[in-house]
Order: C-alpha cells, then structure tokens, then sequence
C-alpha cells in the first residue's frame, strides 16, 4: 500500500511515476506477481503518474537517467576535492653552504685580481668537507670554485715564472752587452 503524496506535491524520485504494489502475498506463485489472467487494482492512493522533473543543467557526465537520485531534485554534487583552505608550501629545502658561495666568489675575483684565486681553491676545499658532513647544498658551487681557483693560481704562477724569465733574459743581456 503507497501513502497519499505529501503536502506541496513533491513526489518520491526513487518511482519516477511509478505506482507502487501491495506487499506479495503468500498464496501466490513464486515470483510473487499475480496470475497474468488475472486483472490487478488500480492503487487509488497511489500518486498521478506524471514525467520525471528535468534537471535545469545536465550533469556533466551526460544526461540524468531513471536510477539517478539527484535528477528529481535538479543538483548534482560537486565533482573533485575542494580546493585547500591554505595556500600549499613546498617541502624546506637545505640550507647553502656559505662558505661554498665565498670560495665561489673568490676564485671569480681571481680573473681581475689575481691574488684571491687560491684563497677561493682552498676555501671551496672546506666548503666540500664541511657540505659532506652536513648535508647542505652548494656541492657543485664548491666544486666550480675549487677548479676555477685552481686553474687561475696555475696561470699566475705561469704567468710570474714567465715575467721572471723575461727579467732575467733582460739583465743577462743587457749585462752581456756592455762587455
């Protein structure tokens, strides 16, 4: 037995117009349905067989079938997770080394000046020690000034053997000719 509609002429949308039947009774066959011969009762409390209400925007997937609960009511739920309250953080990164970026420094000011070169070689040489036992960043910024350090100190050193040659060449003959 179906109970008369409520008030304000909502209807159940799991029927979708449909009537709903009497409780099976036992002496029927197994299917629980009469006999097809037999004529059944129009439910006269049941609710005016009426077109289900169409959604005023389809879902998204497509169009609302029988089965969907939220075709009735015309809302669907939001699809996806919510957007965060907060504003999402990366992970902290690992602190630079400081001493891998004045070696760096350094070796640079080499090429105007020589003299800081080695200091920044020897300094990107305890940066990588010190980055080893740590953890923190700035391997490859040690790394950098330990070869470019490395390679300037090289052509200074070059560089004074050469003007030393220069010099002496210069007195040798300069002292040759006079005799």
């Amino acid at each position: 037995m179906s109970y008369p509609p409520p008030s304000g002429g909502w209807h159940d949308p799991s029927t979708h117009g449909q009537h709903s039947s009497p409780p099976a009774d036992p002496t029927l066959p197994m299917g629980g349905s009469p006999i097809p011969s037999q004529p059944t009762p129009a439910d006269p409390y049941a609710a005016p067989s009426a077109p289900p209400a169409a959604a005023p925007y389809a879902a998204p997937g497509g169009y609302p079938t029988a089965g969907d609960p939220y075709a009735a009511a015309g809302s669907y739920p939001a699809a996806g997770y919510p957007p965060p309250a907060y504003p999402a953080y990366g992970a902290p990164t690992a602190k630079t080394n400081t001493m891998a970026i004045v070696a760096l420094v350094l070796a640079l000011v080499g090429f105007a000046s020589c003299i800081t070169a080695p200091i920044g070689a020897i300094l990107g040489h305890v940066a990588r020690k010190q980055i080893q036992e740590t953890g923190e960043q700035g391997e490859g910024m040690a790394k950098a000034a330990m070869i470019v350090g490395w390679i300037l100190t090289a052509l200074m050193v070059l560089g004074i053997a050469v003007y030393v040659v220069i010099i002496i060449f210069a007195i040798n003959s300069a002292s040759t000719s006079t005799y």
